[in-house]
């Protein structure tokens, strides 16, 4: 896949995370002509005991998760941000709008990192099968469905 001059923006903003949220970093991602499909390793801080007991640590976990949820949140917010900025300033006129929402998903294994990371690489060869691509879709799923099938590798 080539890149625009809106691609090389997203690629580039993309690549940039890291400066601007400590402990996050970037891992495989592809930039696609409507979309991003992107990897970031939010690395866990080690708090409390090693002597937890059970119902603290999954508290603990609990709590992890849902920071680590807003912390995401928040990146993807501006990320989205300072992209839609930059394009609508280009003097080619583009108006340039996201969806609303993101699909996220927390990967738990080994097995799971590499399939994501697999679909990712492989992911612009197949445009022409995506879901997101509104011109040639074939799909009747729900963007939920169809992220869920890649994770799980069906």
């Amino acid at each position: 896949m080539c890149f625009n001059e809106c691609g090389e923006i997203a690629k580039n903003l993309w690549v940039e995370i890291p400066k601007h949220f400590l402990g996050v970093r970037v891992d495989e991602f592809s930039v696609m002509p409507n979309h991003v499909h992107g990897i970031l390793i939010i690395e866990e801080r080690t708090v409390g005991s090693a002597y937890m007991r059970s119902h603290q640590r999954n508290a603990y976990m609990h709590s992890l998760q849902n920071r680590t949820k807003m912390l995401l949140s928040k990146i993807i917010q501006q990320y989205k941000a300072a992209l839609t900025r930059r394009i609508n300033f280009l003097p080619n006129g583009i108006h340039f709008q996201w969806q609303k929402s993101f699909y996220d998903h927390v990967i738990r294994n080994e097995n799971e990192l590499s399939r994501i990371r697999e679909y990712i690489k492989n992911n612009p060869l197949k445009w022409e099968l995506d879901i997101e691509n509104r011109e040639t879709s074939k799909h009747r799923t729900s963007s939920k469905d169809y992220y869920k099938a890649i994770i799980n590798g069906s």
